[in-house]
């Protein structure tokens, strides 16, 4: 029977033969998960409204841990941690349950990342590529576009055969339905997974929502799917397992986090993986994301996850506030694998690109000093802000990757240096329509990760400066109002917080 009730958790006492995370049934059909056996009483984590319970109530053991319906029914489908529906489209029906802590994939039955993992946004797939099976942090202070990122590369997922499932963790109502409609009106809710656990929940229901969400994923990828998984975010994960820590009396450590937070995300994390041909030939790439403060990213959760992933998108305040969408600081961004996938076309013509970029932003930084500069610097600088605003992309707007090909060979050849930087956003878009509209077999072949043949350089390029110079040869029309590009950051979920404009 229930001894007493806390947030959130509750101490009951005559179940002596309880198992370790075994799933406990209170009255009116709450569930919870056994946590800490002691020798006279059993602590448990409530799993959704606690209201009604009161010590002296009766508590039944279910036999079973804590599990979550699986399978294609769940396509289209906005549920809770629990596998309950939240969309209002009735019971999902589904034959299949997976318990929501699974062993990873052993090493033996893993194969290499070899498959690129495209995202949409030119300053990803070009200088921080990803591949399939990879885990990539998004990280970034508060308002800088982490979740814009997670849904444009959920949403250039349509009609490439991946699979993907978005985890929300403590957030508020209005932002998740806002993350919904949007998938929903781009189509991409098709082949979508929603799970939810909302800021105004048992935190019980945030600590088990990104493990329920990696099994939804994990049974697509034994199957042999290729599959793709944000937790958005991490930060709210982390800061309710710390709430049920310290009402269950375990000791403290750093900023009063447990012990074991950094192995809670880790056996979480480590799930994700491309399984080799023996075991359905299926990945699971992960995104997670995590939110900094003042862009510290040494702080305690923020190094635990760098260190379990195999590499980060670092997003920059100061880029945000200039315009540049999205704000990715190239130079603290990195990807430990994703080069060993990415493309032969994409390592032909952007080996040089983060470099060039690294090297502009220091002459920038120097050039406002008032410094006089030289000619050949003058024109790096110049050639640097073309690049920026060629890396720069609306919300929603994915790339091809021929148009993408196109416009690194037209930075490449120089050919935007004589495009006012107001006509760069035209000019980008003439390039990439002009790359878009080419026969099928160059798309073909720079899909199919070939190399970059002498004919389709020349054809691209080609492509590229006649777009470019009708653009040029076309009168500049009269500047109209700026306009938003809200790329609304939906973590925190404020509806009305449109960022700041482009330029």
């Amino acid at each position: 029977m229930i001894a007493s009730v806390a947030t959130g958790i509750a101490r009951i006492h005559g179940l002596p033969n309880v198992s370790f995370e075994e799933l406990l049934v209170f009255p009116g059909g709450l569930s919870g998960i056994a946590f800490n056996l002691n020798e006279d009483s059993v602590d448990v984590v409530l799993l959704g409204d606690y209201a009604h319970l009161h010590a002296g109530q009766e508590v039944r053991r279910s036999g079973r841990v804590m599990d979550v319906a699986v399978g294609d029914a769940l396509l289209g489908r906005t549920i809770n941690p629990l596998g309950r529906p939240l969309d209002g489209l009735g019971r999902v029906a589904t034959s299949q349950r997976l318990p929501i802590e699974r062993p990873a994939a052993q090493i033996m039955d893993r194969a290499p990342v070899t498959v690129p993992l495209q995202t949409g946004l030119m300053a990803i797939d070009a200088l921080i590529p990803i591949g399939r099976g990879q885990r990539e942090l998004i990280m970034g202070d508060r308002q800088t576009g982490k979740t814009a990122i997670a849904l444009d590369t959920i949403l250039n997922q349509r009609g490439k055969n991946v699979l993907c499932v978005y985890c929300a963790i403590g957030q508020r109502a209005a932002a998740v339905a806002k993350a919904v409609a949007n998938l929903r009106e781009k189509g991409a809710l098709d082949y979508t997974v929603v799970v939810v656990a909302e800021g105004n929940e048992a935190p019980g229901l945030a600590y088990i929502a990104p493990y329920a969400a990696t099994s939804i994923a994990e049974h697509f990828m034994e199957t042999g799917r290729d599959v793709l998984i944000v937790y958005d975010d991490l930060t709210h994960h982390a800061r309710a397992y710390r709430e049920l820590s310290l009402l269950l009396r375990r000791p403290p450590g750093r900023e009063a986090f447990p012990g074991d937070i950094f192995y809670i995300h880790s056996r979480m994390l480590e799930r994700a993986t491309h399984l080799n041909d023996e075991r359905g030939g299926g990945s699971l790439t992960a995104l997670p994301i995590i939110e900094t403060e003042a862009q510290n990213i040494s702080a305690y959760i923020p190094t635990n996850l760098i260190s379990i992933t195999d590499g980060q998108i670092v997003l920059s305040p100061s880029l945000f506030e200039l315009g540049v969408l999205p704000a990715i600081d190239v130079g603290q961004s990195v990807s430990r694998v994703g080069g060993k996938a990415q493309r032969a076309a994409y390592r032909a013509v952007a080996g040089d690109l983060k470099l060039a970029y690294a090297q502009f932003e220091e002459l920038e930084t120097f050039a406002r000093f008032g410094a006089r500069l030289d000619e050949d610097t003058r024109l790096s600088i110049e050639h640097g802000k073309r690049i920026r605003a060629c890396l720069g992309q609306a919300e929603f707007s994915p790339l091809s990757v021929p148009a993408q090909i196109a416009i690194l060979l037209a930075l490449n050849a120089a050919l935007f240096d004589p495009v006012p930087l107001e006509r760069m956003a035209a000019a980008k878009q003439a390039v990439a329509e002009a790359a878009n509209g080419l026969s099928d077999g160059v798309g073909q072949r720079l899909t199919d990760a070939q190399q970059l043949t002498d004919a389709d350089r020349e054809q691209l390029t080609e492509a590229a400066r006649q777009a470019i110079a009708s653009v040029l040869a076309t009168k500049d029309p009269t500047p109209a109002a700026p306009q938003a590009h809200a790329r609304t950051e939906l973590q925190d979920g404020d509806p009305g917080s449109e960022i700041k404009e482009t330029p």
